[in-house]
């Protein structure tokens, strides 16, 4: 197991490049499932959940070859059928929760799959009836074996029809369109997730011979095809990421620049920065955060408690909100953060408390946050990442506060984060990995 000690009080300067998005990988990485053709996927984030993903395509024999750094072709032309169904990999599949995507098109392709209750954070309940809902709608059969902790799903033939999504979830969505370009007929899915992950499935399905249109918006009509061929796709900067270097440049920099963001993809990210009174400034496709020596939460228009909440795309994406409540720790005011959809990722902050922040959890949802309006820092202290988003947030509280902290269990931010210490390092932080 490893760990983080982080000297605190070093300030940050200079520039920094994010990491191809993660989410994004997971589903595209999948997609190439849904031909013999090779496909070429670029700016591939060098993080454990993306480099497991690809070690269990490998596995299942898909061939996967790397062409330079973050860049990698597949080819599933001659997928192991005999291995899914293998008690190993359903094993593997139990520890990476990105392998619940491999259902729709394995189901697309050869008319069934099986795959372990995915394993991720423990941020709350994480429920799968939107992915069995969709394959249900499209004429498939599932069974869940509660001793085995395995679902499986078979269907003679799938066939297109119109289905209203219980919610907008993202993996949900990306999986009932990998299973509904092999559909007979017309699919329209609506109350379907936007963000910018799914248009990007969306755009390479497309590039590969999908009829996919209505992208970006929350109604998606996809008329069925009889194959897919191979095709390029570039992974988008990581908007998570973006926003995380958002977060500690206001609390630790002293100017730091956010290279190649992909800003038009960022949605209400930065404005939501600037409603903590952060100075976030748009410059060509990079951002630049200067020195913030004071920065006030903003209010309302009519002058009520500002509150920050997560929403399905474009609203405020839930993985940046443990970011934001670090940050408003520092800020002139008061916030009140509400985590709607995951009722266990505030629980971090008793860490926070520890460290000398003014925090009220009201409940598993909702937190109130008092600002030290950078007039006294937090401590140092010693602590374990419970998860990827409340590591970072972890990670940027150590690097603000006077003395030296410990983050164990870092293997958690390893998991959303390529090479973090080195890259911070560079900037001036004074972060070492500790086996």
């Amino acid at each position: 197991m490893s760990s983080f000690i982080i000297e605190g009080g070093h300030a940050l300067k200079g520039e920094i490049v994010p990491q191809g998005a993660k989410n994004e990988a997971l589903q595209v990485l999948c997609a190439t499932l849904l031909t013999n053709d090779p496909v070429r996927i670029k700016n591939v984030p060098n993080i454990a959940d993306v480099n497991n993903q690809i070690k269990l395509l490998s596995e299942i024999g898909v061939k996967t070859s790397t062409n330079g750094p973050g860049d990698y072709t597949f080819q599933a032309d001659n997928v192991n059928l005999s291995y899914l169904q293998s008690d190993e990999f359903l094993e593997r599949c139990s520890h990476l929760r990105g392998s619940v995507m491999f259902l729709g098109p394995l189901l697309a392709r050869y008319g069934t799959a099986s795959v372990s209750r995915p394993g991720g954070d423990q941020i709350g309940r994480r429920r799968l009836d939107t992915h069995f809902l969709g394959f249900k709608k499209l004429g498939a059969s599932f069974e869940y074996d509660k001793e085995r902790g395995v679902f499986e799903i078979k269907a003679k033939e799938l066939r297109g029809t119109y289905m209203l999504l219980d919610e907008a979830s993202v993996t949900g969505t990306a999986n009932i369109i990998m299973a509904s370009v092999f559909a007979k007929g017309t699919t329209t899915i609506y109350n379907a997730a936007c963000e910018p992950y799914i248009q990007q499935l969306c755009l390479l399905l497309n590039r590969m011979g999908a009829h996919i249109s209505g992208i970006a918006s929350n109604r998606l009509t996809i008329e069925g095809v009889e194959e897919l061929h191979g095709a390029e796709h570039t992974i988008l900067p990581d908007m998570i990421e973006v926003g995380s270097f958002i977060g500690m440049a206001a609390m630790c920099g002293k100017g730091v620049r956010i290279k190649n963001t992909g800003y038009e993809q960022l949605g209400i990210i930065p404005y939501t920065f600037r409603r903590l009174g952060i100075e976030v400034r748009h410059e060509g496709d990079d951002i630049f955060i200067p020195e913030q020596e004071h920065y006030e939460i903003d209010s309302f228009i009519d002058g009520s408690f500002m509150t920050l909440a997560d929403a399905p795309w474009p609203g405020l994406t839930p993985d940046l909100l443990s970011v934001l409540l670090v940050v408003a720790t520092q800020a002139k005011g008061s916030v009140l953060i509400h985590q709607k959809m995951f009722e266990s990722r505030l629980f971090f902050v008793d860490k926070l408390i520890d460290m000398g922040a003014q925090i009220i959890l009201c409940d598993p949802h909702r937190a109130v946050v008092v600002g030290h309006d950078k007039r006294m820092s937090l401590h140092a202290g010693r602590m374990t990442s419970p998860d990827i988003r409340a590591g970072i947030a972890l990670l940027i509280a150590a690097m603000s506060a006077e003395g030296v902290s410990q983050i164990d269990n870092i293997n958690q931010i390893d998991r959303g984060y390529q090479d973090i210490e080195g890259r911070l390092n560079a900037l001036g932080a004074h972060i070492t990995r500790v086996r």
